[in-house]
């Protein structure tokens, strides 16, 4: 009879998952919190806690990140990242995804690339490379990043999951094992998606539309190619001060002593750090570069940041009301079979990430399930970073369709089964290099 209402219960929360992934958007968290009615007025269950936590550390980092995006910061940080690839233009399959991965890591959002895509498929075309190689392994890439970026809404999950007794594994201890696993991830799969697809010369699609006059042949030109976006003095100085708050945070976390004392006289745990340092830099944005608060609210960088956090209060209390109410039933059974074999965590990770394309989603419903089950902290940090590539396995993601459609040549394509799309094999290539590589430094470091 348990294992009877444990299997419709669970039925429940993956139903309400995927309904709310089917309606996408701020449907994730209706539908999650829609979840957590039924486990509580129909089976009784208590509810669970509310990510609050959590919620807090994404507001204070996207009131921040949306002050730097009104002052122009992340234009200015666009048009460094365009210099920065136009430099190596030949290498441009590897330094496209890094310049993405490391630009997404400061911003703390994926939603910095949507202006490289253009510059990284006219370089690649113009220096002979075929565009989807660059763009798909880019887009890929800020996936993970958001396992490494300290002011992510994914990252603010984590931190509340495991910067707390009996873990106290906290922000550096994560990104120590989460960074460097991503770069030799990305490393390793740009030379495996350098060999995806034909090259531009053996391409009859792209020689038929050149022939065609529909597009110009590859120039070779040297000339530089910059984003097409107003870079400003105010920009500038609002992206330097919200790169400056994310290194505060950073180094907050590596000086404990730094941190001020809580009433027990330890050292101020992370989440408050985070939050704190996220309103002063807003603050100071608003102060030196005096962008228009009455438009945050129209931000890019605001909209999606509040659909996550949506996203994260339903999903968020609709998981953990049913691993509250089931706790010792999945430590001993599915915690024993994650303990016997790891790599069904990173599984878990990058399922969740396919059906919600939502890394923060993915944290808050199996990282819990992988600290039951006393997966070593650096292990599963490692492996959790990997599994984000994930949410780019179906070709569903804004990213993904822009990426597409800035590729005048076809050769990104989006597909039309699922799987035979451009960023697939991107994916799966970045998934297993970096959960690979978060293993190893997992257990070196963690």
């Amino acid at each position: 009879m348990d294992i009877a209402l444990f299997i419709t219960q669970l039925l429940v929360v993956l139903g309400c998952i995927v309904m709310g992934t089917r309606s996408s958007g701020v449907g994730l968290g209706l539908w999650g919190g829609t979840g957590v009615a039924i486990l509580v007025f129909v089976f009784q269950l208590a509810p669970g806690s509310p990510p609050v936590d959590a919620l807090l550390i994404v507001l204070a980092v996207v009131l921040a990140s949306s002050m730097m995006q009104s002052a122009g910061g992340i234009d200015w940080m666009v048009s460094v990242a365009a210099k920065l690839i136009a430099r190596n233009p030949k290498q441009i399959t590897l330094v496209a995804p890094l310049v993405a991965f490391l630009f997404s890591v400061g911003a703390g959002t994926s939603n910095i690339l949507y202006p490289l895509l253009p510059v990284i498929q006219d370089l690649s075309y113009r220096n002979g490379i075929r565009p989807s190689r660059p763009l798909s392994l880019s887009v890929v890439a800020t996936g993970v990043a958001l396992a490494c970026s300290p002011v992510s809404a994914a990252m603010a999950a984590m931190v509340t999951l495991t910067d707390t007794a009996p873990w106290n594994f906290e922000l550096i201890d994560i990104l120590k094992v989460t960074i460097p696993a991503a770069i030799v991830g990305i490393v390793l799969s740009s030379i495996v998606v350098n060999k995806l697809g034909k090259d531009i010369a053996d391409d009859p699609e792209i020689q038929a539309k050149i022939a065609s006059g529909e597009i110009a042949a590859p120039s070779g030109d040297a000339e530089e190619i910059r984003a097409q976006v107003t870079v400003t003095k105010a920009g500038r100085n609002a992206a330097a001060i919200f790169l400056l708050g994310v290194a505060a945070i950073v180094v907050f976390g590596l000086f404990k002593q730094l941190r001020p004392l809580d009433a027990a006289g330890d050292p101020v745990s992370m989440t408050p750090i985070i939050e704190i340092v996220m309103f002063v830099t807003g603050t100071v944005i608003l102060i030196v570069s005096r962008p228009k608060v009455a438009e945050i609210p129209t931000m890019t960088v605001f909209r999606a940041g509040m659909v996550s956090a949506i996203a994260l209060f339903g999903l968020a209390w609709l998981t953990d009301t049913f691993l509250g109410a089931h706790s010792e039933m999945i430590s001993s059974g599915v915690g024993g079979l994650v303990t016997a074999a790891p790599w069904i965590f990173a599984l878990g990770v990058f399922l969740v990430c396919v059906l919600t394309t939502s890394q923060s989603t993915a944290t808050r419903t199996i990282v819990p399930i992988g600290l039951a089950a006393g997966i070593p902290l650096g292990l599963l940090s490692g492996m959790w970073a990997g599994a984000f590539a994930g949410i780019y396995l179906l070709p569903t993601n804004g990213s993904q369709i822009a990426a597409a459609n800035f590729d005048h040549t076809g050769s990104t394509k989006l597909g039309t089964k699922l799987v035979d799309h451009s960023f697939f094999w991107p994916s799966v290539v970045l998934a297993v290099t970096t959960i690979a590589a978060g293993a190893l430094f997992g257990v070196l470091w963690g």
